[in-house]
């Protein structure tokens, strides 16, 4: 028979006060073994994190209020405490080079290196798995999401615009995992054989071009000033 949330809650408000109940328990019990050690249990009930470190503690699984602790030395209770270390200086990972298919039906192979730091352990350890990890698949998956909506004469060009561009859309996918993102550069775009020598032929050919264009602006410029000479010896026989 389907019985009702109202129903129900008399059984949930039970098992909540049974839960809170064996946590203060065990809690009093865990102080009574820390009591009892005196001074032993002082070298477990004391930790240290460096100043580029933070400790996020839990206290029978839920995390512990008033955030994370450190940097220098903190308390904990061995039974029932757990932490976790997170180190809050900026890390620099390479993109692993992506083929990439560009606007123009264009494929290159880009890679790119990502400065980014921990701006909040507590969020960094609670929302996500792995916040490292996960940036890098991240910006993976941005750099080709970026790139593919580019010409090649716009990536070849606008390195710095995409740079820009690919960091403001990595901080906003990775805030919710306390995560922020401090740069992003493009190291390098490599480009086909083939396309390389058709870029170098093209090229040539508009270097030959524009040099007949001088030289004919030359020749111009020459068959204008013995006009002129001329000019000035029949003036003067």
């Amino acid at each position: 028979m389907y019985r009702s949330r109202t129903s129900l809650l008399p059984f949930i408000s039970g098992d909540v006060n049974e839960v809170d109940c064996c946590a203060t328990l065990l809690t009093i019990l865990s102080w009574i073994i820390i009591g009892l050690t005196v001074p032993f249990s002082f070298f477990f009930c004391f930790k240290i994190v460096q100043e580029y470190e933070r400790a996020v503690i839990f206290r029978l699984g839920r995390l512990v209020s008033g955030g994370a602790k450190g940097p220098g030395i903190f308390f904990i209770v061995p039974c029932i405490d757990t932490y976790r270390k997170v180190d809050l200086r900026v890390v620099s990972f390479d993109v692993p080079p992506q083929e990439i298919l560009t606007k123009d039906s264009v494929t290159v192979a880009v890679d790119a290196v990502v400065y980014f730091r921990i701006s909040n352990p507590c969020v960094s350890i609670t929302n996500v798995e792995d916040a490292h990890h996960s940036t890098r698949l991240l910006a993976q998956t941005t750099l080709r999401n970026v790139l593919g909506m580019k010409t090649l004469a716009e990536i070849l060009a606008d390195r710095e615009h995409i740079a820009q561009y690919m960091k403001s859309a990595l901080d906003e996918g990775t805030d919710p995992w306390g995560v922020k993102v401090e740069r992003v550069e493009v190291k390098d775009v490599r480009l086909p054989q083939q396309l390389q020598r058709a870029m170098a032929a093209e090229a040539e050919s508009t270097r030959e071009a524009r040099a007949k264009v001088i030289a004919a602006e030359g020749e111009q410029k020459a068959s204008r000033a013995l006009k002129e000479a001329a000019d000035v010896m029949a003036e003067s026989p």
